[in-house]
């Protein structure tokens, strides 16, 4: 390769995260900003704001080759067997150019009973993409959704500058399903793929296990500039167990409220979630189906009593009757409700069940992203032009 090599990382090159921490290898992309990490000491959340789902490079060149170094770290359970590589995604002028992986890196292993934890070292890897047209272009890498990654060095064999933020920016906030899981690459999660047909800058705060209507989240969505806004809710709350329903509704209103702070007037959708059949009538919390772990594959199971929703425990279905009364008295034009079962029905799970009792597959993914760009900025939508 020859011409100006390496090309220095910097913040105007990295879109997606609220935040870059520069550490001894290079930078770590955060999708919730240090005052927000210091006030949750979870570890699932830790882990799920950063992993960079919808956090790219952005570019302009004319290089026909690009190679990036990164120190990913894996996220593991043991007992099971660990994930295939993350996928990096080229885009090109907004099309799917080419898909790659690295090697290399740490690998967190968690034990699913205890809890502990082990870090397994590696080195720094390298994800190159060549033959790339020999014309100016823009140029994307999304980068794995399900790995942490740091950025450490950018090459190329032609200059590369910033490219304008000229697109409308979405600002969107749920589960792991928003955050990709199972999806195929990180450009194919369903909020990408809405994002890319509707020609959007995604900011995806999509956290695995944590979409918990923490206060600290919506204000992040408060201090951060965007155009659309949706907040996709419901799975996490009760999953994890961690709400009835006297104080689900008003938690929600209250993440409305500080939202609407910084955001008096923009298109807001409120999503429920879609369908998932164990907790839509049973409550949590979920738990790994430790028989399935032992013949090697993972499935969630729910545990709660279906006898106690009288005394407030939540299902989806409870959670689906709360949101609705919640958009139904608010005084707000500019919000909008959507029912997730129209993402993913009953229909939808005869022909693509969950493959783990919880989060859809690849071409699931698809379909859901398919649709919510139809419902929300079609022509008709709260997210229409």
């Amino acid at each position: 390769m020859t011409g100006p090599l390496p090309r220095t990382i910097t913040p105007d090159l990295v879109r997606g995260a609220l935040e870059l921490v520069r550490t001894e290898h290079g930078l770590l992309p955060h999708r919730l900003p240090a005052r927000a990490r210091a006030q949750c000491a979870d570890a699932q959340l830790a882990l799920a704001e950063s992993q960079p789902s919808g956090v790219r490079l952005v570019f302009r060149t004319r290089a026909t080759t690009v190679e990036l170094d990164t120190l990913r770290t894996r996220i593991g359970l043991r007992g099971a067997p660990l994930r295939p590589d993350g996928v990096y995604d080229l885009v090109v002028d907004g099309e799917p150019a080419a898909t790659a992986s690295t090697s290399g890196g740490l690998v967190l292993w968690t034990d699913p009973a205890t809890g502990a934890t082990e870090t397994e070292q590696g080195p720094v890897g390298t994800v190159r993409f060549d033959g790339l047209p020999d014309a100016e272009k823009a140029v994307e890498i999304w980068l794995p959704h399900n790995e942490i990654t740091q950025l450490v060095a950018l090459r190329a064999d032609a200059d590369v500058t910033p490219a304008p933020a000229e697109r409308r920016v979405w600002l969107h906030h749920g589960s792991s399903i928003s955050a990709g899981s199972n999806a195929a690459s990180p450009a194919t999660t369903w909020p990408a793929l809405a994002a890319r047909s509707s020609d959007v800058d995604l900011i995806n705060l999509g956290f695995s296990g944590s979409a918990m209507v923490d206060p600290f989240t919506a204000r992040a969505m408060r201090d951060t500039a965007a155009d659309l806004i949706s907040v996709k809710l419901g799975i996490n709350v009760v999953n994890g167990d961690v709400m009835r329903r006297r104080a689900f509704g008003s938690a929600v209103h209250g993440f409305l409220d500080t939202v609407r702070d910084g955001h008096p007037t923009t298109p807001l959708l409120l999503v429920s979630p879609v369908l998932c059949p164990i907790h839509e009538d049973t409550p949590g919390p979920g738990a790994v189906d430790t028989d399935s772990l032992a013949a090697g594959t993972l499935r969630f199971r729910a545990t709660g009593d279906p006898a106690e929703i009288a005394a407030g425990r939540l299902t989806l279905s409870v959670v689906r009757e709360e949101l609705d009364r919640v958009v139904a008295v608010r005084d707000d034009p500019n919000l909008h409700y959507l029912d997730g079962r129209e993402l993913y029905g009953d229909a939808d799970a005869a022909e693509l069940p969950l493959p783990d009792n919880l989060h859809p597959d690849a071409a699931t993914h698809e379909r859901i992203g398919a649709r919510f760009a139809a419902f929300a900025f079609g022509p008709d939508g709260p997210f229409r032009h």
